[in-house]
């Protein structure tokens, strides 16, 4: 008799398209764009939106009804699919359409509709496998912009167990996946801890308010150059898996840290020629072009380490401003407001450093600032530890993903 292993291991494979529908996204130009909903609109996403899960609420561009055709409205279970990117991580990113929503996707992505033969969960779960991950690395193509072709995404052989084993399979997947959601809204309150803490001390204090370039002048700011190298900027070759840490503004995170897994690696001979870019543990960075108001501080993660022409950074007098006071206070609202204010007024998505000297900054005392930062580093302990309890579950999930099409699960 058959072992339930031997059994599963002759799992045939497929085509998708015997599966699943491959859908093309929606095209059109700049001057059928809007930025808001209206009358006859319908929403699209585009590849930002792809992440754990589809985000279909917020940074949509909307076109005319007339240009999405009722195949391309999404459905519930639907996939999408990023075809078409600058960065190789994102060519191949999927996320599945958990309920109704009457929107579509870009021309750089992709809609994969799974039929009755295919449990849809079973078929989101295959794109996120490390078995798909090896297909698009191999299969992805182009110089500077990656993309995967729609013959070759219904070409992808899958396995297809039987649809009770693929429930069985989605089931194991979405408690481990549920796991890995639940701590990662415990790590989002915890993170909401700090700037409530900067609203409860610092709210109702006596402060100094001055421009950030009145505080430069008189020494209690540093400005810290940007990357801004010219002819000396790095391009795509000058990077690869050993090197000069390099941040750009993509590394910065919702909670104000350094995204560890977005930080490239410069060559060491070409580092060396970018003479302004250095930067020193405390160092607050902020976000002036792409991803604009960004604000992250840098701990010294690495012996050494170097920025690019999207990050400012700020290098705190520690006999006037606390570090870690000054990163809470860029990321404020009083202060998020005014780099809002200046690029609605500029009608462009950055803010340069001539127009960053006019903004204003409030500094209490410094004794306040200080009790501020110990409050803080406590919180920050708890987030370490809890950023640890992440990346197991993430480790946990990506080893059962791997053993799911494996048969092994």
């Amino acid at each position: 008799m058959e072992t339930e292993w031997e059994e599963m291991k002759r799992w045939p494979t497929k085509p998708l398209g015997e599966f699943a529908e491959v859908i093309r996204g929606v095209s059109f130009d700049k001057s059928q764009v809007f930025g808001a909903p209206g009358q006859k609109l319908v929403p699209i996403l585009r590849a930002g939106n792809i992440q754990d899960s589809l985000l279909t609420d917020s940074d949509l561009v909307f076109v005319p009804a007339h240009l999405v055709s009722p195949e391309q409205r999404m459905r519930q279970g639907d996939l999408a699919v990023c075809m078409s990117s600058g960065s190789p991580a994102i060519v191949g990113k999927s996320a599945h359409l958990e309920s109704d929503w009457d929107g579509s996707v870009g021309a750089f992505c992709a809609i994969v509709r799974f039929n009755e033969k295919l449990h849809h969960r079973f078929g989101s779960y295959w794109f996120r496998s490390p078995a798909f991950t090896q297909w698009r690395d191999n299969n992805a193509k182009g110089a500077n912009i990656q993309n995967l072709r729609r013959t070759e995404l219904e070409s992808l052989s899958v396995p297809i167990p039987p649809l009770p084993e693929q429930e069985r399979i989605v089931k194991l997947l979405d408690e481990a996946d549920e796991l890995r959601k639940l701590r990662a809204q415990a790590n989002r309150r915890t993170a909401a801890l700090i700037p409530s803490l900067f609203y409860e001390m610092f709210g109702q204090a006596d402060f100094v308010e001055k421009t950030i370039g009145q505080f430069l002048e008189q020494g209690w700011l540093l400005l810290h150059k940007d990357g801004n190298h010219g002819s000396l900027y790095p391009r795509s070759s000058d990077f690869g898996i050993e090197g000069i840490p390099f941040l750009s503004a993509t590394c910065v995170n919702d909670e104000g840290t350094i995204d560890h897994l977005k930080v490239k690696r410069l060559v060491e001979a070409k580092a060396k020629l970018l003479r302004h870019g250095w930067i020193e543990p405390g160092d607050v960075l902020l976000a002036h072009n792409a991803s604009v108001g960004a604000v992250g501080f840098y701990d010294g993660d690495y012996d050494r380490a170097i920025i690019g022409t999207s990050l400012t950074v700020f290098r705190a007098n520690p006999d006037r401003i606390e570090p870690r006071f000054l990163w809470a206070s860029l990321r404020d609202l009083f202060f998020q407001d005014q780099l809002e204010r200046i690029m609605k007024q500029a009608l462009r998505n950055q803010v340069p450093i001539t127009a960053q000297r006019e903004l204003f900054l409030r500094i209490p005392a410094l004794a306040l600032q200080k009790e501020f930062a110990a409050r803080v580093s406590d919180i920050r302990a708890v987030q370490a530890e809890q950023a640890a309890s992440r990346r197991r579950l993430d480790d946990l999930f990506q080893s059962m993903l791997h053993r799911a099409f494996q048969g092994d699960l």
